[in-house]
This record gives C-alpha cells, structure tokens and sequence, in this order.
C-alpha cells in the first residue's frame, strides 16, 4: 500500500510539471495503432451487421485486457530488477493516464493568439483539438468550443482515470496502473470507432456502450465533488437533472452542465461538422458570456477535483 502511495503522488506531480514529454511515445499512441490495424482488419473479414458486432466485442476485449495486462507485466518485470525502479516506472506510466496537463495546454494553445487579436490562428489551433469546422468561429463561438472541451475531458480524460487507479491501488497485487490503462483503452477505442457512423455503426457499438458504463459512476461522483467544492450542489444538481438528461451521452452532458451551472454560463448550440449543422442541446443558463476567465476557473475547479480525490484516497491507503 505504501507503495502505491508514492506511486499516485508521483504520477500526479509528473503530470503536473511535464505533462505529455514531446516526442515520447505515449501508450495512447500505441493503443490507437493498434486500434486502427485490428480495426481494419475485422471490418475487411467482417461484412455483416452481425459478424461485425462480434467483432465489435473482440477488440474491446483484446484492446482493454491486453492493455491493462501489459501494463501490469511491465511493471512485474521492473519490480524484478528493482524495486525503486519499479515504483519509477509505474509512475510514468499512471502520469500518462493523466490529463490534466495536456487539458491545460489545449486551452492555452487556443487563448494566446486569441488573445493576440490572431482569429485565423486561434482557429486554426482549435480545429486540432475538436471535431468541429472552426473556419468561420467568431470570438465566442471559441469560447464555447474550449469550454466545452476542457469541461468534457475533465471526466474522462482525468477524473475516470484517477478513479480506476484508485480501484486498482485498494486491489492487492494490482495496483494503478492496470486498472487505469483499461480505462484509456476503452475510452480511446470510444473516440476511433465509436461512431453511429459508417464504416464503425456496428464494429464500434460495444467499445461505445462500455465506455459509457465505466465513466458513469466517476462521472457522477466529479458532478457532485464539483457541487462541494463550489458550494452550489443544490444549483448543480437541480441544472444536471434539467438540462443534462437532453444529451444524447450519458456522462459528456453532465460533466459540461456541472460546470455551466457553477460557472453562471450556457455550453451547447449549433455546431457545424463538414458543413453539415448539427444541434447540440443547450445546458445551464446564460447568466453571462463565456469568457477565458470561465475556461481557466473550469480548469482550476478540475484540479481541485482531482487533488481532493488523490488525497483522500491517501488517506484511505495509510488506514488501510
């Protein structure tokens, strides 16, 4: 368990301090390679809506289990030539789990040529960090693209992480990092070929339907920390069950609206994907425009989240 402890503290700082190292191969890389191979793959041996479906199943299995198993192997082979190296190890392997750095960055990418009068190249860096056609955004409509985001992420790209490693670090002879890694497969299966779209409609439906399972209760549990911590749980809660049940996901809804209530701001709208309008449902009020002050308290509320969590799972630990 001690262990452990150290293992969450580190990762949690390394992320804090160097984020995603350029250049370094992350796992997520190597999980998407993966994904795409194995994906075309079945979808050339797969022609049927059924077969397809099954294949759907195999490579969630095959992506989630062999990503976690991996993980836990490279570990237990660290572990057997030394046991600080180990502990260094698994915590550059948990850090890269971790989102938060990489969220921060995002948004700074986008607000300092924003901030610079620079329209073109604020959207031109947007356009990397969402789906949607940024060309002819005006100031607010990017506002509302890196809210959205930063506040989206928030669950699946940092608190669902840091859950499912402190599931694992509670697990003898499991600890963080196998449970975490599962976690970043599903969710990165979910964004490659969770699609309602052709060519993943049926390869994609079960990584789309598990990833929503497994983000559900950490997504529900940041809802109401971020209640806590703003001290407006009541105006949180009573928004979430108003407006958030509208979106089409399960969890995305939810962790937007939580801080749209909080923030005093509305997320939602028209969006326009390769030029084809699509309407996404509104959620919180417009007590006031979105502004960069907005995206930096989401992005503070986000750390306080995730270091209350880190630490009253210490705390637990050295019960335990």
């Amino acid at each position: 368990m001690t262990n452990n402890i150290y293992v969450l503290i580190i990762a949690a700082i390394l992320d804090y301090l160097i984020g995603d190292p350029w250049g370094w191969i992350h796992p997520v890389q190597v999980m998407g390679w993966m994904i795409s191979r194995l994906s075309q793959i079945f979808l050339q041996l797969c022609q049927k809506s059924l077969t397809q479906r099954l294949a759907g199943i195999v490579l969630a299995i095959i992506l989630i289990i062999g990503s976690g198993g991996v993980g836990w192997l490279i570990i237990q082979m660290a572990r057997w030539l030394n046991p600080v190296l180990a502990i260094a190890v698994e915590s550059m392997m948990l850090a890269s789990c971790f989102a938060l750095r990489s969220l921060r960055k995002a948004a700074i990418d986008v607000l300092q040529p924003l901030s610079a009068g620079d329209l073109a190249a604020a959207r031109k860096t947007l356009s990397n960090y969402v789906g949607r056609d940024t060309d002819n955004l005006p100031e607010s409509e990017i506002f509302r693209a890196v809210l959205e985001t930063v506040t989206e992420n928030a669950t699946d790209g940092v608190m669902a992480p840091l859950f499912y490693a402190l599931i694992g670090s509670c697990i003898p002879h499991v600890g963080a990092v196998p449970l975490a890694l599962a976690y970043k497969a599903s969710s990165t299966l979910d964004s490659m070929v969770g699609y309602k779209e052709p060519p993943y409609t049926y390869l994609g439906w079960f990584s789309a339907r598990l990833e929503d399972y497994l983000t559900w209760l950490p997504c529900r549990l940041t809802v109401i920390t971020l209640g806590l911590l703003s001290g407006k749980g009541g105006d949180v809660w009573r928004i979430c069950r108003r407006d958030a049940i509208k979106d089409p996901s399960p969890n995305s809804g939810w962790s937007e609206c939580a801080y749209a209530a909080i923030l005093g701001v509305q997320m939602g709208g028209t969006n326009w994907y390769r030029g084809v309008a699509k309407q996404k449902p509104l959620l919180g009020d417009p007590i006031s425009p979105i502004t960069r002050n907005h995206i930096q308290t989401a992005l503070q509320l986000t750390r306080y989240c995730f270091l209350l969590w880190l630490g009253v799972a210490i705390a637990i630990l050295l019960i335990l």
